[in-house]
């Protein structure tokens, strides 16, 4: 199955867009990560149901994935409140000021450091998801 990755990315005004680099059609914006996802898959059904089948892009022929990705400032950013970079130190290994410059967009994280972070944030999930109480 094909996978079409849809970046979310904010913005300097503090919306959210989230937009796919490999399809056109997909685009869509809001004031969270959740209502960009929505308005990029309601411009994907307006494509889709103005277009006839023969002019949509290769990836959106057949059956397809769509993977909804988070840039690295973005995520850091849009989560601030919840987890601090001290926090997110602990869970990642990566350090603070490193943290910092990445949600700042003075640097970006290479790949091995973007995965690092993900993982952590998986790692973090699955063990929320085990706690009863």
């Amino acid at each position: 199955m094909k996978q079409v990755i849809i970046i979310i990315e904010r913005a300097t005004d503090g919306t959210f867009s989230a937009y796919s680099d490999k399809v056109d059609g997909i685009w869509g914006m809001g004031d969270t990560p959740e209502q960009a996802k929505q308005s990029a898959l309601e411009s994907l059904r307006l494509f889709k149901e103005n277009n006839p089948a023969r002019k949509w892009p290769k990836n959106l022929q057949g059956q397809y994935e769509l993977i909804f990705k988070f840039d690295a400032e973005s995520l850091l950013n849009y989560y601030n409140k919840i987890f601090t970079k001290a926090g997110l130190e602990r869970i990642t290994g990566i350090n603070q000021k490193l943290l910092q410059h990445y949600s700042s967009g003075l640097k970006k994280p290479r790949q091995l450091q973007s995965k690092k972070i993900e993982n952590a944030l998986h790692d973090l999930g699955k063990e929320l998801l085990s706690v009863q109480l």
